[in-house]
């Protein structure tokens, strides 16, 4: 088996824009396993204005799946494990709760998972990442590929790298699943090793085609001892609070 780890994806029923049902939610962690996910967190969106959800909503939502599913901390011949976290929009709102312990950080409790506004950064991103750093979690970057600042020049991410951040990739970019600009985008960002794991982003069972073909493309590109730790040894490090500088 594979042993890929996914950091990223939408499983959990009825709470954002990812799966609909129990059901749904079972289909895409089947396709998951299939693909070589043994351990799936699921990311259900915390967007205050779009997805309303706190900590006690996530919580809830995500028991509730995984009890409908017969999913747990266990993989079984099925299934992969599933553990939980969120996908925490960085705006002035979510900062608070993430300063006052009021987020979902990732199992472990070493990292969290951000994503920005696509047309631009908020301001002191640098600074409020630093922040979360001094609080002992790694900011998890989602989707970097599909930030048009990213587009334009890829050496705006440095200074979150240098204030504590890695980046994650979602392998479908690769395959042009989000456009032509997303695409360029994660591969000048795979080819100048910016990243330091890859994900699925899930949102239905049928996404994970288009997952698959990135993480061909992934391996092409970037050769297997490199696609390997970006799937596997990069999001143990992660979880496990040993990001290397």
């Amino acid at each position: 088996m594979a042993g890929y780890i996914d950091l990223h994806s939408h499983w959990v029923a009825g709470i954002d824009d990812g799966a609909r049902t129990a059901d749904d939610g079972h289909a895409m962690l089947v396709a998951l396993k299939r693909a070589g996910f043994e351990r799936v967190v699921a990311t259900p969106h915390m967007r205050p204005g779009m997805f309303d959800n706190v900590r006690s909503s996530i919580e809830r939502a995500f028991a509730e799946t995984s009890r409908a599913i017969g999913a747990g901390v266990e993989a079984s011949q099925e299934l992969p494990s599933v553990e939980l976290a969120s996908e925490h929009f960085f705006d002035d709102v979510v900062f608070g709760r993430l300063m006052e312990g009021d987020g979902v950080v990732y199992p472990g409790g070493h990292a969290v998972l951000v994503e920005l506004p696509v047309r631009s950064f908020p301001a002191r991103l640098a600074d409020r990442f630093s922040d979360l750093s001094r609080r002992g979690l790694t900011p998890v970057l989602a989707h970097p590929e599909r930030y048009e600042p990213v587009w334009k020049d890829a050496t705006v991410l440095e200074p979150l790298i240098d204030a504590g951040a890695v980046l994650l990739l979602d392998v479908a970019a690769l395959v042009g699943k989000y456009g032509r600009a997303p695409r360029k985008a994660a591969e000048v960002l795979l080819e100048e090793g910016y990243y330091y794991a890859a994900c699925s982003d899930a949102h239905r069972a049928g996404d994970v085609e288009e997952v698959l073909e990135g993480i061909e493309s992934l391996f092409k590109r970037a050769g297997a001892e490199e696609a390997r730790f970006l799937l596997r040894e990069g999001p143990t490090q992660i979880l496990e609070g040993r990001v290397e500088r």
